[in-house]
């Protein structure tokens, strides 16, 4: 923890001390040995958070507007010595990221380790309930898949390849942070993804509006999974055949609901069947 925290003024939009900051909106740092840009006070909250303890992700730079110093010097503070802090006036750092960000809050983060899916699973307790995404390409709906997955008691998220990026800078933001609090992997094939997770003890729950069971009659148990699909196509045949399918009431004159809604009412739904809310 910084005992006196100590800034860097930044004068020049073309200084190359903050040249990660520079035209976010035209691009994403993900995928790039792991970095990732944080924007936001709630969100640089949390990642001071995972940082101090040692979590998955820390933090490498941080540039904030002068005029919101003051009201984010706690957050500042949890940060080690040896990350820099740059400070700019708000022409300046609009300059430098290429529009005005009414926010003034950014950081640069990166993600430590990237645990495979064995490891993972190691991590979760006897009794889990985990959140999986298949073909999940907005980042706006996987941002809240994740936040609906800290909300409701779940241990992970798991995504198949096909998945977009959980730390891309949108889907952060949706998600208020949780993809730095909620322990995931993302990577390989759904169907195998899944029969992994059977392997592994969890009763597999498809969500799709055509499923067998509606989510408030499924059976509670010790180790559940709750899949969701992309809008539009859903979750492939292969993955509706082989486990268990669920659906959520609602009126016919709509075919579905999205991701980020359908994730949160049978996650809700799911923690409160196993006693966690």
């Amino acid at each position: 923890m910084r005992v006196d925290p100590t800034f860097t003024s930044i004068t020049d939009a073309d200084d190359p001390r903050i040249a990660v900051f520079r035209d976010i909106r035209e691009r994403d740092l993900t995928g790039r040995q792991g970095r990732f840009i944080v924007e936001g006070t709630v969100v640089l909250r949390m990642l001071a958070a995972a940082h101090k303890a040692g979590r998955d992700f820390e933090a490498e730079s941080v540039l904030i507007l002068e005029n919101r110093l003051a009201g984010v010097a706690d957050i500042l503070s949890e940060f080690p010595s040896d990350v820099p802090i740059y400070v700019a006036a708000a022409p300046v750092l609009d300059a430098i990221v290429g529009f005005n960000l009414h926010r003034g809050i950014l950081a640069l983060g990166k993600r430590k380790s990237d645990k495979d899916m064995g490891q993972t699973l190691q991590q979760l307790p006897p009794s889990s309930l985990v959140l999986v995404g298949c073909g999940i390409s907005n980042h706006d709906n996987l941002g809240s898949m994740f936040r609906n997955a800290a909300a409701f008691y779940a241990d992970a998220v798991f995504m198949d390849a096909t998945c977009c990026d959980p730390l891309y800078r949108k889907s952060l933001r949706v998600s208020v942070g949780s993809v730095l609090s909620v322990p995931y992997h993302r990577g390989g094939d759904a169907v195998e993804l899944l029969e992994t997770l059977a392997a592994e003890g969890f009763d597999i729950w498809s969500l799709s509006p055509a499923g067998t069971q509606e989510i408030r009659q499924i059976t509670a148990s010790n180790r559940m999974a709750l899949v969701i699909g992309t809008e539009g196509d859903g979750l492939p045949p292969d993955v509706l055949t082989r486990f268990h399918t669920a659906r959520i009431a609602q009126s016919p004159q709509l075919d579905s609901l999205n991701a980020g809604t359908a994730s949160g009412l049978a996650l809700y739904q799911m923690a409160s069947a196993i006693g966690r809310i």
